[in-house]
């Protein structure tokens, strides 16, 4: 590999810190900024290597130190895969709109040994190195609407996606592992029919989420003993002119667990807010609610009445600090995976 440092000096993002006051959040100035990249990925032949992949698969395993890999513009059609090893790894992009990481694998597509993918199987991104970082950069699956085709697969706990974008149809962004907490920042996210899901812990913060057809944006599959699922704080839940009646969330499994605080709400959420996907037993094991939404899909007097409004107490514990803190504290709006 060609030893050369791409000297960039941008800054990151200016992230929003916690104010202890009214559990607000409030702007500050930019906390990170990258003045140069270890690798530097170009399908044009000018950086180390010209695959994402490459990049990835010459990090060391378990690395002490942050790897920054750049990526210049440019549609890379990869399944990208950043395993477990691979920890603390950020990946910036050029431009959100043009360094698009790309494939078109679905759910029933056969593999070569004649057997299904699966949901899993099909998806363009896998995340599971602890500590990831990802910063402009678009996760797309391109197999378009038939049935499960996952844009981006995430179980790396404490990942931070900022200014990036998850573009599907059904079942685009799967937040896969169960002790796994993952912050999304400024993040655009598009799909059909539970197009954000899974086990996961996941805040989503001052994110667009864009609804392409009448159905059902959210599909949490909690587990029973995990404090929190969803946070959506302060999105703006958009929609396809063709959408009339759109739920805000059913249950994958039972006991899902998700919130939609201070958002703005379209005209054509369903009145009745929520779904129980034919589980009776979910009326009492969910935990859905809401609290100071705005919006004409706001209105509150039609939702299922298994649903709930946060009081004012309940939702000192909904804020983006305390679903994210774990047991070990962590902060990302604090300590967002910063460069060596």
């Amino acid at each position: 590999m060609n030893k050369f440092i791409l000297s960039i000096s941008f800054i990151i993002y200016s992230i929003s810190v916690i104010s202890q006051t009214n559990n607000e959040l409030v702007n500050t100035k930019p906390i990170s900024t990258i003045d140069s990249a270890n690798i530097i990925v170009a399908k044009d032949g000018t950086g180390d290597f010209y695959t994402v992949q490459a990049a990835i698969n010459a990090i060391p395993d378990y690395r002490k130190k942050r790897t920054i890999v750049f990526i210049k513009n440019g549609t890379y059609n990869e399944k990208l895969i950043l395993p477990a090893s691979k920890i603390s790894v950020t990946m910036i992009g050029e431009s959100v709109e043009k360094t698009i990481i790309a494939y078109g694998d679905w759910a029933q597509k056969k593999s070569i040994l004649g057997d299904e993918l699966g949901t899993s199987g099909s998806a363009t991104f896998y995340g599971s190195g602890k500590d990831f970082f990802a910063h402009n950069i678009t996760f797309q699956n391109t197999a378009g609407p038939v049935g499960q085709a996952v844009a981006a697969h995430v179980s790396a706990d404490r990942c931070v996606f900022n200014n990036c974008r998850f573009l599907g149809y059904q079942d685009t962004l799967y937040t896969y592992a169960e002790n796994s907490r993952q912050y999304y920042k400024n993040c655009y996210i598009e799909g059909t029919t539970d197009f954000i899901f899974g086990w996961s812990t996941a805040v989503f913060d001052a994110c667009t989420i864009h609804c392409l057809k009448d159905s059902y944006i959210t599909a949490a599959s909690t587990a029973e003993n995990t404090k929190y699922g969803y946070l959506f704080y302060k999105c703006k839940i958009t929609a396809d002119s063709s959408v009339q009646k759109m739920y805000l969330g059913r249950p994958w499994r039972i006991y899902a667990k998700t919130v939609f605080r201070e958002c703005e709400l379209g005209a054509f959420i369903h009145p009745q807010g929520w779904h129980n996907w034919n589980k009776p037993e979910a009326e009492k094991a969910a935990f859905y609610a809401e609290y100071q939404n705005t919006g004409a899909g706001a209105e509150i007097s039609k939702r299922v009445v298994w649903s709930k409004q946060l009081t004012s107490e309940q939702a000192k514990e909904w804020t983006v600090e305390k679903v994210l803190a774990g047991e070990d504290g962590w902060n990302p709006a604090l300590n967002p995976n910063p460069a060596p």
